[in-house]
Formats: C-alpha cells, structure tokens, sequence
C-alpha cells in the first residue's frame, strides 16, 4: 500500500467553466455535454443511428461525436477479448471516454452492445457523480431482424461455434430495466428513431428548440376555432393590408419557424443587425416580418393586453401580450436592402407604412385562402414534408424563380438530379417553388406562371412523377443577398436538403441609376457561409444560354463565346408582348404560347 503510487494522483479541476465551453463550442450557446448510450444486440441499428444523429446534430451547429464499438476495438480495447470481464473493462473504457467528451461539452453518442445491466450502471453512475447527463437508449429490435440484417454473418458463424460468446446466442444480453429511450428500430425507419432522440433531448434542453426539425404552425386548434372567433369579435381591432396578410400566412404555416408571430424588439434587431435570432440556438432569418402601425392605432391599442388582426370585416388573428417600439424606416431599409431609394418596389411600400412597428404572439383563427384557384397549390411546410414521405423521397432539391421556366432552368434542374443520383440518393424529388407573395408590377404574374410551369410539366420538359409544384406564399422584396437567406432558410421548414441558387438571387437593377443593385454573385456565395444554414446544402447556378449550333439550351463554355445567345427576362418578354417565336429549344413550345397570350391580352387591355 505504501508503495501504491495511485493514492498520489490527484485529478485536476479545469480553468475553464462549463458555460464557457457552453459559449464556445458550436454554434449554438449553451453547454449540451451528455452521453446518449445506444444499447442493443449486434444488427440492431445502433451504429446506423448514432452516425445519423451524429450528422444531424453537427449540420445544427451542436458538436457530437460517435464512439462506435468496431472502432474502439481497433485502438482503445485492442487488447481486449470477449470474456464476461474483458467486456466489463471495455465498457469501463467507453464509460471513461465518454465522460470526458461530455465534460468538454460534446454530446458524446456511444453504440456499443454493452450486454451487462451493471456495467452500463456503472457508466451512468460515473457521470452522475461529475454531473452530467447519461441517457440509456435502449434499440430494442427482435433477434430474427438483427439475423436478417446481419451482412457480415456472424449470427450464422455464432450458431454454428465458429464464433464463441456471441450476445444473443451463447452469451446473454441483459434488457434495460429503465431505459430513457426505447427505440423500436424493428419497426420504425433510422430517421423515425433518430427524431425519437432528438425530441427527447430537446424536452431534457440538452439542445434548443431551433435544433430541431419542427415547423411551428401558429393556428388556433380545430376545437378552439369558434371559441377564439368570438373572443376576437369583441377586442379591439387592428385594420391589416394585403402585404400585412401575406406575412401571416407565412408566420402561421410555419415558414419562419420559430418565431411565434410578428416580430418583439428584441427579435427585430437581432434579425436586422446580425441576420440571425439568437434565443434557444442560433435560427438563420436574415430579413424581419414585422407589423406596422399608425401613430393614431399605436396610441389607441399599446395598454390593451390582445387585439384583433382584421382583413375587411374577416378577423384574422388575435394578438397577444403585443409590444410596439419605434420603426426606424431608413435605418431599416438601409441595411436590408442596401439603399433607401422611393423607387425600390418593396421600399416604397415600408416608407408608405406606420412609424411603429407591433410584435406579439399569433393565434390564427383559419387558414389563409385567396380564392383565386390556385389554393390547391399552397401547400404548408407540414404539407410538403407528407408528400416527400409518400413519394419515399430521401432527397429534396428545391427551386425558387419569380419568372417563368424556360430550358436552361430545366437543364440546371436535370444535372442537378444526375449528381444527387451518382452521390447515392435513390429517390430525388424536386420542389418547384414559385414566389407566391406581392412582387413587383413588370414581373409576371403568378397565375400566369403556374400555368406556363404546368406546360412545362405537361410536356414532359420536368419529370412529373418527382416533381412537387407549390407556392411560396412569402413576398418578394427584391433585398439581394439578405433576402436569399430568408429564402433558403423558409425551405427548411418543408424538409428540403438541397437549394440551387441562380445568379443575382432576388436582385433587381438599382432604381435610380439601372446598374445592379447587388453583385451578381453575392447571393451564392452568401448562402454556402451564411450562420444557421448548415443542414442545407446550396447548389450554385451554373450558367446555361442557347448554343446557336445545337439549337438548345446548354452549360456556357466561354471558350466558344461566339456560339451561345443570352436572352435576357426583359427580352422575353418584348418577344411575348410582339407575339414573336423563340428559338427552337428555347421553352416548351406550350408553354410560350401561355406567355403570348397573357402579354397579348395585357396589351389590349
């Protein structure tokens, strides 16, 4: 004992706190350090899963580390055997391991079969006294589909004695008495089991609400509807605009999640000076919905507790705990769109609005319908992901355009599907999102565009059997690269994993002099740095125009210059308005006669 040189080891306290790690460590404050151990027998789906949560909590901007059982017995256990005690020691080592990743404030993911009920009480045990969370995930899945799944075959080497003290053959596996998590991965797919994990963590705040894949719909419940109606009838009242409208439906499908109405304060200069909202994690949203007032409204509603949104004599929303604060328009329009030019369509409408600006809680009464025949089109984020489902889709690549589709948007649409295609992905689906809100006068307008997208549909130009034409319901603001990453970010939302960004991304020419008002480039380059998009990967527009020789639409290759025609959106559109042709292989011939007909009957008009 006198000689025993470990009574002289002392462990040594970090300098550094756990908030301050919290601070540091990812993109999302807070300290999250925990171990989510995966247990089950060989082919449950443990290393499937814990890789999967790994990438989905690192695309979050949440560090997270897999320790996976082949691994740590090429290294750290490579000395070990199988015995009862050699297992025991390798959980020991694991337990080890793993509190000290949790101490540096990663979330540590272990999936080890770790058979014994003492041994892996003895790892939670082990991080209880040092303070940090251990979550028991037991992956229960039936040994005949472990068998099945079992690539390698060493259930079936078990069974015949080639393979020695195999778990669930000649060695036991001892069930978790009170796990935290169970997860049938017998039944459920690897992203079922994965969202079970991240749910639970998120209701134990290891991570922030913004972490996760949820849309927050802001609509009254089915039950509540009349009940909220009637209140609303008997508050105070708010007049709102078409523009005002369009914001809440964006806000009440879940668009802008996680907000949870229009804009406080606090929300609006996060988003305006750092393009970001910073409370429960960082969330990407890089332009403010805000609601704006008159001075005589503010002075009339700021000591009322609830007010009602109204559209006409329609009661929209109610209101709550509503907080208003000064709308400081120049200052605004300066950083959002980088001018504050009369001229700019979206800015002439924020100059025509209140002096204040009111933020609060929605509760919308109903779903927001236009009546304009194209409703079946408008399609929630909760909607959209449904339909991914059914169609099995395991990519979702999404396009936004304000103009119509013509063969080089095909074409880019096409090659993008090839290279998700050789990457692995067995089902790509493509969004084809058309902006859906107020654009400006000279654009085509949206009716139009959804039929001139259906001929291109119709005539097999986009595969209809993996493409999903909805409406994007939010307004087009023309703010460049600041309002691209709003775009982007609003497609999360509906589940999409890939955005292909065109050139001069929501840009115009500038109002007052015709330059561009952005860099053409900005937009894409941007959105691949831009904070909180990390789970979404951007795909960059490659540039097509019509090659003169082929008589089609093809990439650019500036070594050929002489060889290609660029027809610009307002070309086309003198084309249309003259009732002219396009070159053959331009756009889907039934789709330009749609485009003719509308400018035609425009002009008589």
């Amino acid at each position: 004992m006198a000689g025993n040189p470990q009574r002289f080891i002392l462990p040594e306290a970090s300098r550094v706190s756990r908030d301050k790690r919290g601070q540091v460590l990812g993109h999302t404050s807070g300290f999250r350090g925990c171990t989510v151990w995966l247990t089950g027998l060989s082919g449950a789906g443990k290393t499937t899963i814990s890789y999967t949560l790994e990438a989905y909590l690192c695309n979050k901007g949440i560090p997270a580390f897999s320790l996976d059982g082949d691994n740590i017995r090429t290294g750290l256990a490579i000395d070990l055997g199988f015995s009862a005690s050699d297992r025991t020691e390798n959980i020991r080592r694991i337990g080890e391991v793993a509190k000290l990743f949790a101490e540096a404030g990663i979330v540590i993911i272990t999936s080890f079969i770790s058979p014994y009920q003492a041994d892996r009480h003895t790892v939670r045990q082990l991080h209880q006294r040092n303070g940090l969370n251990f979550f028991e995930c037991y992956v229960d899945t039936p040994i005949d589909i472990c068998e099945k799944r079992d690539t390698k075959g060493l259930y079936q080497k078990a069974r015949k004695g080639i393979i020695k003290e195999f778990t669930g053959i000649d060695s036991p596996y001892e069930l978790p008495t009170c796990p935290d998590i169970v997860l049938k991965a017998g039944e459920w797919s690897i992203q079922q089991c994965v969202d079970k994990i991240i749910n639970f963590l998120e209701a134990k705040r290891i991570i922030p609400f913004s972490a996760l894949n949820m849309v927050r719909e802001l609509f009254v419940k089915s039950d509540q509807v009349e009940k909220v109606k009637r209140v609303a009838l008997n508050l105070p009242k708010l007049q709102i605009t078409k523009l005002d409208l369009q914001w809440v439906q964006v806000l009440s499908e879940g668009w802008a999640s996680p907000l949870k109405g229009f804009m406080n304060e606090k929300e609006y200069l996060q988003a305006l000076h750092f393009g970001i909202l910073l409370d429960g994690g960082v969330s990407n949203q890089s332009i403010p919905i805000v609601l704006p007032v008159h001075d005589h409204d503010k002075r009339r509603l700021q000591d009322d507790e609830q007010f009602t949104l109204m559209y006409g004599d329609r009661p929209i929303a109610v209101i709550s705990r509503p907080e208003f604060y000064e709308h400081r328009i120049e200052e605004r329009c300066c950083r959002q769109f980088g001018t504050c030019s009369a001229s700019h369509p979206y800015i002439k409408l924020i100059l025509d609005s209140g002096n204040w600006l009111v933020g609060g809680e929605l509760q919308v009464i109903d779903r927001i319908r236009w009546n304009d025949g194209l409703d079946q089109y408008r399609w929630t984020p909760m909607e959209l992901r449904r339909k991914f489902y059914e169609l099995d889709a395991d990519a979702v690549f999404a396009f936004q355009l304000r103009n119509p589709i013509h063969n080089g948007h095909a074409l880019l649409i096409s090659d993008t599907k090839r290279q998700l295609t050789e990457r692995g992905f067995k089902r790509p689906v493509l969004l084809l999102h058309p902006i859906g809100g107020i654009t400006k006068s000279d654009d085509v307008p949206l009716e139009v565009r959804i039929k001139q997208h259906l001929a291109v549909i119709e005539d097999g130009i986009l595969d209809e059997s993996s493409t999903i034409l909805a409406i994007f319901p939010s307004p087009m603001m023309y703010a460049g690269p600041t309002e691209v990453q709003w775009h982007a970010k609003a497609r999360i939302a509906a589940g999409v994993n890939f955005y292909i960004v065109g050139r001069d991304p929501a840009g115009i020419p500038h109002p007052d002099n015709g330059n561009n008002l952005y860099h053409t480039s900005h937009g894409s380059k941007v959105l691949q740095m831009a904070p909180g998009l990390t789970q979404l990967e951007i795909i960059p527009f490659r540039v097509a125009a019509y090659d003169k020789k082929k008589k089609m639409m093809d990439f650019y290759d500036s070594n050929n210059a002489d060889d290609y025609n660029f027809i610009s959106g307002t070309k086309m559109r003198e084309l249309a308005r003259s009732g002219g042709a396009l070159p053959d292989g331009f756009m889907a011939e039934k789709a330009w006669k749609i485009l003719i007909q509308h400018y035609t009957s425009f002009n008589q008009t």
